[in-house]
């Protein structure tokens, strides 16, 4: 499933107009172009080195903490074929690296999350999988409220688009 997201990302993603791809739920949240700068920088700085952490060093070093923002600064101002092509690079690299660190001996071997403490390898690749699950759902309700807002009475078919309560 880890290799399914980039071509997934990049067919719903790249024909998509600016408007599209900028969408967000309001202050605080993420537009489509956000998620897939963020799912970069956990490529570049988190499964992989959390991974070598708990190969390298068990429980006794804790893993860094991951900067949530960081995505947004470093790849800010690069059009959405440029990061979608650089997610598929990265995620091609860290399933690269992933066959060559872990074997299925590895997945009960522990490591130490800063907030969490032990946590296991198969902990750590259950949660790579289900960032990425809920982040490509995160997208497809920013797409459908974008989309919904112009669904006139048909908006009462789609629990998405229905105010709380």
């Amino acid at each position: 499933m880890l290799r399914q997201t980039p071509t997934t990302l990049t067919a719903l993603l790249a024909p998509l107009p600016a408007a599209w791809l900028e969408a967000n739920e309001g202050p605080g949240t993420w537009s489509p172009r956000q998620v897939v700068q963020h799912l970069i920088w956990g490529e570049v700085d988190d499964w992989i080195p959390r991974l070598r952490v708990v190969i390298e060093h068990g429980t006794e070093r804790p893993f860094q903490p991951f900067d949530r923002q960081e995505g947004f600064r470093r790849y800010g101002d690069w059009p959405i074929d440029r990061l979608l092509a650089e997610f598929a690079r990265q995620r091609a690299d860290s399933l690269a690296a992933l066959d060559a660190l872990v074997t299925v001996d590895d997945l009960g071997r522990q490591g130490r999350h800063p907030e969490f403490g032990v946590v296991t390898v198969t902990q750590l690749l259950a949660t790579w999988l289900t960032h990425d699950l809920s982040h490509l759902t995160q997208i497809g309700r920013v797409l459908t409220r974008h989309a919904g807002r112009d669904a006139g009475p048909w908006r009462a078919y789609f629990s998405l688009l229905r105010s709380p309560g």
